[in-house]
């Protein structure tokens, strides 16, 4: 079973072929949108490198914290994880706009000459290449879960979005040349780079969007309501008088504070009693994990909850 580190290995090491075989391409070819596909790759692999790079962080705080690193994060790095998922969108939608920019700017001064011969071979090429990751990464995530693969295997299939386009036009160039539509040649490769960016521009936005929502703090519906009805009916079972709870989700990390107001004049319990009952409580909530970060607090004063 290929783990989230194993996957984005594999993801950088061939997102790497596909730029350098793009960016050499495009300037054989003359072709500016595989260029851009190049450079979108290869910004999409410097992502891929920060995501790797946080994935392993996170794993390393799920063991015995060791470290100096570790003694300045002591409550893990899952905040790191919405920050890589906002900036690697962010950067794929800003190379997708400047990449239209410049499209417009070439349709408008009467397009580019290019060798569609070459620009078919890179294409067909790619194309096998981000298929079959798209592929790899989404049956590998079924299993992993991770929002860093799910994020990386949109990418593979933009790429293969994109790709298919330019295979398309570049098809159409080839089958023109020495017939009476030749003269749409030069217009062929701003026209294909103008399409795909309109695509690709708004895709990532869903990602940036809950992202923000991580960093932000935003609580999250369906997680709230689960720690609300396990916190009432806690409440209803033991007397308390109230309760507080606070809930987050950043990255894959859960964070619950849950405070619960107890009686004033009760009698005394052992500590062991009340870790019981953390126990109890932490059981309804669902299974412990690494990615979950709860506390449980038991006090008379509700300022302490406040």
């Amino acid at each position: 079973m290929m783990t989230e580190q194993g996957v984005l290995r594999i993801s950088i090491a061939m997102t790497l072929v596909v730029a350098a075989f793009g960016i050499v391409f495009g300037l054989l070819s003359g072709s500016f949108a595989i260029v851009f596909d190049g450079i979108y790759a290869m910004t999409d692999a410097i992502m891929t490198v920060v995501a790797l790079f946080v994935s392993r962080l996170i794993a390393a705080a799920a063991g015995p914290a060791q470290g100096r690193l570790m003694d300045r994060f002591t409550v893990g790095f899952w905040h790191l994880e919405p920050m890589v998922l906002a900036l690697n969108g962010l950067m794929l939608m800003t190379a997708a706009i400047y990449a239209l920019v410049n499209a417009i700017g070439s349709l408008m001064s009467g397009g580019r000459d290019l060798a569609f011969g070459e620009a078919v071979a890179y294409a067909v090429f790619t194309l096998a290449i981000t298929i079959s990751m798209a592929l790899f990464a989404r049956r590998a995530n079924r299993t992993i879960g991770s929002e860093l693969v799910a994020l990386d295997v949109k990418a593979w299939i933009m790429s293969a979005s994109l790709t298919a386009a330019l295979l398309i036009a570049f098809l159409i160039g080839a089958l023109v040349q020495g017939t009476s539509l030749e003269w749409i040649s030069p217009y062929i490769d701003p026209a294909v780079l103008i399409l795909v960016s309109l695509v690709i521009i708004p895709m990532p936005i869903s990602t940036v969007w809950h992202a923000l929502a991580d960093i932000l703090l935003v609580t999250p519906a369906e997680l709230k309501r689960q720690v609300d009805r396990v916190a009432e009916a806690t409440v209803a079972r033991h007397g308390f008088l109230t309760y507080r709870a606070y809930v987050a989700k950043v990255g894959r990390g859960r964070q619950i504070e849950l405070y619960f107001i107890v009686p004033g004049g009760w009698p005394p319990r052992p500590l062991e009693a009340w870790d019981a009952l953390r126990d109890e409580i932490g059981a309804e909530l669902g299974e412990a994990s690494p990615d979950r970060w709860l506390t449980i607090v038991f006090t008379t004063d509700l300022e302490w909850a406040e």
